[in-house]
């Protein structure tokens, strides 16, 4: 893209720039002592030029917007046509209290709903199980039957609106229960739009809200997989999420790598299954991390973009473009948010927020300035979409495709970020492959390292937190946290009751009799998990079966 002679001269300025403006500036006014370097730890040269680019090949590593190899964006209008879904993520308590809330924001202008569960609904437990006690609706709204999926998405309008549903373990059994809703709404199947996140390596890897072991679980996923293909089509039935894996303490190219690692791997296995390859990838999806490093975060997710095109084409051969597309929802990084002046959250979540508008994302949801003392109120919560409503209509910042595109900075980011990744993937590799290094703990082991170096340079105060080691200020804290409703634990624990008295129990124990054998042969589950869903099993008993079948999983010690 350059010429060479003019790289020979460029070189021969800098160089003296070096010696004449430069020297004397640093001679007058020195830089400070701090280390440049990224959030990842990476260093940051003084200046970037042509020199930094030297090799890029404007068709084949940027592209034009819309086409291979995607570099710079998978549509060619990007939010010149449309903007980003505002999707926030929301639930606490009761389906009840979610519902409202869910309300309120789409009559503030959000443009997708994004359901968080509480932990017991994470692990598979019913809300009254013993194994559940305490955990009630503190991470997110408690779903244990069909029943509460209804009143979840009562009045919800499920032809009309895309959901996404953080839940994975037991992932299929929740998006059943999601379809039924909508067929009780008179919505049918092919008519849903949405997300699982149904991501379990990411589980074994970061999040640790596993079940079953590695191999059944897996199964599962493909599972949704080939019924989504055939009965949902409009559905994304994997969300392939490096954002758990940025928040247990990755790196970004960490990040990057492990999630297109694991992407490459639900590939593997459902062309194992019999599966064309173009019959499924269209409908993957990916969820990163926006994290604070405002310049890394757009390389990351420009390369993305670019080895998902490259490793879909020409190593798994798929034909259709649409394979090709890294389509991606982005979060603020909720492990940057400070319990310590926690105003200072919404400046954050503002930068990294632009930083994905800026690389591309196809829907957002930001985090609210509290969510490092409790689940958001909805006066954050508020100013959290407005944030995105700021960046969407003032900014300016969506008047133009990739506007960073050709930046020598960013490129030479987004070049070194995907050179990393594939010498993560080549070291994968070597262990045998991505379930292998997982239960050698090899993930495991990269993301602690990475966590315990920004810990140390916090500490040590190579790396400024404002608030927690610069600017520290000693004040009570003033701003409202969310209350639920205290009767909500008793108003769930009896519904369950009800569902349980209230249906016809000969119907459940056939459907999950049915489910077993499913469990035991090699037939897709999803059917079996559809009736039993649709006769009010619970989720626990429903899960209860399956760990007949497949057996738990205890993460080894690998010190």
């Amino acid at each position: 893209m350059y010429d060479p002679k003019k790289l020979e001269e460029l070189k021969k300025s800098t160089e003296n720039w070096e010696q004449t403006s430069l020297k004397k500036a640093l001679g007058s006014l020195p830089e400070r002592q701090d280390q440049f370097i990224t959030t990842s730890s990476e260093p940051i040269n003084r200046l970037y030029s042509p020199l930094d680019t030297a090799s890029l090949d404007y068709d084949r590593d940027l592209g034009h917007p819309g086409e291979y190899p995607y570099t710079r964006g998978v549509h060619p209008t990007l939010h010149r046509s449309k903007l980003w879904t505002m999707r926030m993520f929301a639930g606490f308590g009761t389906a009840e209290e979610t519902n409202a809330r869910f309300k309120y924001l789409l009559s503030q202008g959000q443009t997708g709903l994004s359901i968080a569960f509480d932990l017991a609904t994470l692990m598979g437990y019913d809300t009254d199980q013993p194994e559940a006690i305490g955990e009630f609706g503190k991470c997110g709204v408690a779903v244990s039957s069909l029943k509460d999926m209804e009143i979840l998405l009562d009045g919800i309008p499920l032809d009309k609106v895309s959901t996404s549903m953080t839940i994975n373990s037991p992932a299929a059994i929740i998006w059943a229960m999601y379809i039924a809703a909508a067929e009780k709404q008179g919505v049918r199947p092919d008519q849903l739009r949405g997300t699982t996140q149904n991501d379990i390596l990411k589980e074994f890897i970061a999040q640790k809200e596993f079940i079953f072991p590695p191999e059944p679980s897996m199964r599962l996923v493909v599972d949704t997989m080939e019924y989504g293909s055939q009965a949902v089509p409009q559905w994304n039935t994997i969300s392939i999420s490096g954002y758990h894996i940025r928040e247990a303490g990755s790196t970004a190219a960490q990040e990057l790598a492990f999630t297109l690692s694991d992407g490459f791997e639900y590939v593997r296995w459902g062309i194992a299954r019999g599966m064309d390859v173009d019959e499924f990838a269209p409908r993957l999806s990916f969820f990163f991390n926006a994290h604070n490093d405002f310049f890394e975060e757009i390389a990351k997710y420009r390369a993305a973009r670019r080895i998902w095109a490259r490793e879909m084409r020409d190593t798994f051969g798929a034909k259709n473009p649409r394979s090709w597309l890294l389509r991606f929802h982005t979060q603020t990084a909720g492990v940057s948010l400070t319990a310590q002046q926690p105003e200072n959250n919404v400046v954050r979540v503002a930068i990294q927020a632009l930083a994905a508008v800026l690389g591309g994302t196809q829907s957002l949801h930001t985090n609210s300035l509290d969510e490092a003392l409790a689940l958001p109120s909805e006066h954050a919560v508020t100013i959290a979409l407005r944030t995105q409503q700021v960046i969407a209509e003032e900014s300016g910042v969506t008047n133009t495709i990739d506007p960073l595109g050709g930046s020598f900075f960013v490129e030479a980011q987004t070049d070194r970020i995907e050179r990393q990744a594939y010498d993560y993937f080549e070291r994968i590799a070597q262990l045998g492959g991505v379930i292998p290094a997982l239960e050698k703990g090899f993930f495991q082991s990269e993301i602690s390292d990475a966590a315990y170096r920004y810990q140390r340079e916090i500490d040590a105060g190579i790396r400024k937190i404002v608030g927690v080691n610069a600017y520290v200020e000693q004040k009570p804290l003033s701003i409202p946290i969310l209350e639920m409703d205290p009767q909500g634990y008793q108003r769930q624990v009896s519904r369950l009751e009800d569902v349980r008295r209230t249906r016809d129990s000969g119907r459940v124990g056939q459907a999950l009799d049915k489910l077993r054998i499913a469990c035991a042969g090699t037939e897709n589950t999803m059917p079996y998990i559809l009736d039993a869903v649709r006769a009010y099993a619970t989720l626990g008993e429903i899960v209860g079966v399956m760990k007949q079948e497949f057996g738990t999983y205890e993460e080894p010690n690998w010190i």
